[in-house]
């Protein structure tokens, strides 16, 4: 494979992406609400659950790519995608725990974990780009 890494990284992406919907559906399904949110706050922080990976999720995996097509150090791109995921997984529990009223601690640790390892990636394309072609 071309691109393990980033192979890997976009399967589990997937995963994550239809569990989130399935849980979408399932809360739409409980309550009878075919189009939007229907002012439902269970369904409002299902759907956003979804679509913060969705947006989230694809710039990531366009920059682990191209890290990986570059030859960037293969350990080091594996870990942040390692703690990328993990911080995904993380804010899907963390909304879920949080919308409940429980502690927003893996909400925040998610969110956190997605921003840094997305800088971390486009810092290293920057790096790369300067010092390969400046």
């Amino acid at each position: 494979m071309t691109l393990p890494v980033t192979g890997l990284a976009a399967a589990i992406c997937a995963l994550l992406l239809i569990y989130c919907a399935y849980a979408t559906v399932k809360v739409r399904i409980a309550n009878q609400i075919a189009f939007g949110d229907g002012d439902n706050p269970d369904l409002l922080a299902a759907r956003r659950t979804h679509a913060n990976l969705s947006e989230h999720a694809p710039i990531f995996l366009i920059m682990l790519a191209i890290l990986e097509l570059a030859n960037a150090n293969h350990i080091g791109i594996t870990i942040i995608a390692a703690v990328f995921l993990i911080g995904r997984v993380a804010h899907i529990v963390g909304m879920a725990r949080h919308h409940k009223g429980g502690s927003p601690r893996f909400r925040h640790m998610g969110v956190l974990a997605t921003w840094l390892t997305t800088v971390a990636l486009a810092l290293w394309i920057l790096f790369l780009f300067v010092t390969m072609h400046v």
